[in-house]
């Protein structure tokens, strides 16, 4: 029924168009007729964070849509895997296409600044999500503080081998301003616990397979090894670690919590994971565009995402959640938990 009432406005406008008038819409209708495309750039296609949120994006625009009535458009144009160069492209190929604004998780801040900065020059305004480009001149972030989610990926795991043993970092792609911040973040806790020791940090490409494949490798390399502080849960989006670690010798800690990722909290091999609401990344971020760009609204430069500790304790309630917000793969066993 929202959609109804601002039919009289655009008939309004049309009809004052064609008569060559230029009688001013109610405030925030103006822009609102005209509707909104977001480009949106992930860092990979093959990510399951990302497409999830891709979802949430989708849903809010439609959501919003419905209740402005006005069209607004995602289009997804995130690179199969992670390349800022390419970004970079796509930020420029947006603009061309005619994009009202760009939404991007930046894979390496120093490729894509130019970009941003060149796509707000002709007009674009630009947002980031998850991973910033803190020099741009983008307009609004949304995401975690990244040295706060490292530390807690680092105390939990500490919890996890009372406070003592060898450990090891897995951090992705090292280019990524996020996951350094993370890793920075993991380091400075664990300085907090003079019997852990870290064994060193390893980065890889940001596929399940590769991730799955570094664990494992640096596992035979270094067998001293007995916790995983793992600043992303790629590996986890695979079954493989399932069969290949020892939850009785080794425990891991991971930021993300997706439905591939809750065999692992069951079994015990990752006790706890961080997860990053990933739907909200598209959902938060697309209201925010909307606000911006065309209702006028003033929108706060830093928007913090809070992390949400997932254990066997809240297992059901978050394969619930994760269930509503569109996930067609969470297990129905974790689904029927009381919690």
């Amino acid at each position: 029924m929202r959609v109804l009432r601002v039919l009289p406005v655009v008939a309004a406008l049309m009809l004052c168009a064609a008569c060559g008038g230029s009688q001013p819409a109610p405030a925030g209708q103006s822009t609102a007729v005209r509707g909104l495309k977001i480009a949106m750039i992930a860092k990979s296609s093959t990510n399951p964070v990302f497409l999830s949120a891709r979802t949430g994006a989708e849903a809010a625009a439609k959501e919003l849509s419905a209740k402005h009535g006005v069209p607004i458009e995602i289009v997804w144009l995130t690179p199969p895997a992670e390349d800022g160069q390419v970004q970079a492209q796509r930020i420029a190929q947006a603009v061309n296409e005619g994009a009202s604004a760009v939404l991007i998780s930046c894979s390496d801040a120093g490729k894509v600044t130019g970009a941003i900065n060149d796509a707000v020059a002709r007009g674009v305004p630009v947002m980031t999500f998850d991973s910033d480009a803190p020099e741009s001149q983008r307009f609004a972030f949304y995401g975690v503080d990244d040295v706060k989610t490292g530390q807690a990926v680092m105390d939990e795991l500490a919890k996890q081998m009372n406070e003592a043993g060898s450990i090891a970092i897995l951090a992705g792609n090292q280019n990524a301003p996020n996951l350094r911040k993370r890793v920075d973040g993991v380091k400075a806790a664990a300085a907090k616990y003079p019997k852990i020791k870290i064994v060193d940090t390893f980065y890889h490409a940001e596929t399940p397979q590769d991730a799955a494949a570094e664990v494992i490798r640096v596992q035979n390399a270094y067998p001293q090894i007995q916790g995983w502080a793992m600043i992303g849960g790629w590996p986890l989006f695979t079954q493989t670690l399932l069969t290949d670690l020892d939850p009785k010798k080794v425990k891991i800690v991971a930021v993300d919590g997706l439905p591939a990722e809750l065999a692992y909290v069951e079994k015990g091999l990752a006790p706890v994971l961080l997860a990053q609401p990933t739907y909200l990344w598209g959902s938060e971020s697309v209201k925010l565009i909307m606000d911006k760009v065309l209702l006028k609204k003033d929108v706060p430069q830093i928007n913090q995402m809070e992390l949400v500790k997932v254990s066997k304790e809240n297992l059901g309630t978050w394969a619930r959640q994760l269930k509503e917000w569109g996930f067609t793969d969470v297990p129905e066993s974790y689904l029927a938990l009381p919690q």
